[in-house]
């Protein structure tokens, strides 16, 4: 959803008429997951993507349709369809997709958490009297519910707290679509040299928020990182606090300034930050591992530390190390390595 958001946003201030589909479920070997979404408006403008490609074409046909009658469709595609090629998935998978004109007043709700970096479970319900209304939780309770029975309302709450993963199922008795979207992982620059930069764009790219950390103003300005959710000039010790170290966050520690990088380390190391990366020379991480040894940080975690910092792609100028770092956080992130 994050993807559409600003464009659906801004042809909504426009006042366009805008259908929006969702993958609802997927087969076999689905380019895209379970609550992607496209948004098309009636003259054809398009954002998102259900295939990466595959059946995008009729899924706008469709749309069109959609905000020709106001009436919802579920549908199907793939390779099982005599047109394959022309409409199906070529990848060998199926995906099952919803077209329905917007719903203003979910969207709304949904779009203002998702620009917050705030959670939200969406609960659609597919079939039946109540067909195509839409719960909403933030994870803990209901925020916007349709006109559903009590007992209902108490079911759906508990299915989207208990939501990890989008999917299909059934809630008091009604068969729902599960549409998860969760705040974007977090990756906290130590220091604004010159390869923060780039990694700064890659890591938007790829989904994440960015915030940067140097006490040296002159390195830490909005002109540099004009993208960066947050600026912060005080020591790592004093800002990682007050910007959070939770699961989903990532910290590349750039600076090659002890004074700055090992109160960065000291205090990321101890938390759940999912990844720890340090520019740096294995020789002058030597150093540094006695440093943080004498400061009392155990061998367990000292070993949490990725450095030199990135997989190893042969880079040499500041675009092509980002690339690497941020190759191995995705790498970190999906577990393919530790």
């Amino acid at each position: 959803m994050r993807d559409i958001v600003e464009t659906v946003q801004r042809w909504i201030a426009e006042d366009r008429r805008i259908a929006l589909a969702t993958v609802t479920n997927t087969w076999g070997s689905a380019p895209r997951g379970v609550g992607s979404k496209m948004a098309i408006t009636d003259d054809m403008a398009m954002i998102g993507s259900v295939s990466g490609g595959c059946v995008e074409t009729a899924v706008i046909r469709e749309a069109m349709e959609v905000l020709a009658d106001g009436r919802p469709r579920l549908l199907q595609f793939g390779v099982s369809d005599d047109d394959a090629w022309e409409v199906g998935l070529t990848c060998g998978g199926r995906i099952g997709v919803l077209v329905e004109p917007l719903d203003r007043a979910w969207w709304a709700v949904a779009a203002a958490r998702v620009l917050a970096d705030q959670p939200v479970i969406t609960l659609t319900i597919l079939y039946g009297d109540h067909a195509w209304a839409k719960v909403v939780s933030d994870g803990a309770e209901l925020i916007y519910a349709a006109t559903l029975p009590d007992s209902a309302c108490e079911a759906f709450a508990a299915a989207a707290a208990a939501a990890v993963t989008p999917g299909r199922a059934e809630v008091a008795g009604y068969a729902v679509m599960i549409d998860v979207q969760r705040p974007r992982p977090h990756l906290i620059l130590i220091g604004g040299v010159h390869i923060a930069m780039p990694l700064t764009a890659f890591a938007q790219r790829v989904g994440f928020r960015v915030s940067l950390i140097d006490p040296r103003k002159v390195f830490a300005t909005p002109e540099r990182f004009p993208d960066a959710a947050a600026i912060s000039h005080r020591y790592p010790d004093r800002a990682l606090p007050e910007l959070g170290l939770d699961a989903d966050t990532y910290v590349a520690v750039l600076t090659h300034d002890p004074k700055i990088d090992d109160k960065a380390l000291i205090t990321a190391l101890p938390s759940p930050a999912r990844y720890i990366g340090v520019l740096s020379s294995r020789k002058t991480h030597e150093a540094r591992l006695e440093r943080l040894r004498k400061a009392g940080l155990s061998e367990e975690l000292l070993a949490r530390i990725h450095t030199p910092i990135g997989l190893d792609i042969g880079a040499s100028t500041p675009e092509e190390i980002a690339v690497g770092v941020m190759a191995e956080i995705l790498a970190v992130r999906s577990g393919k390595i530790r």
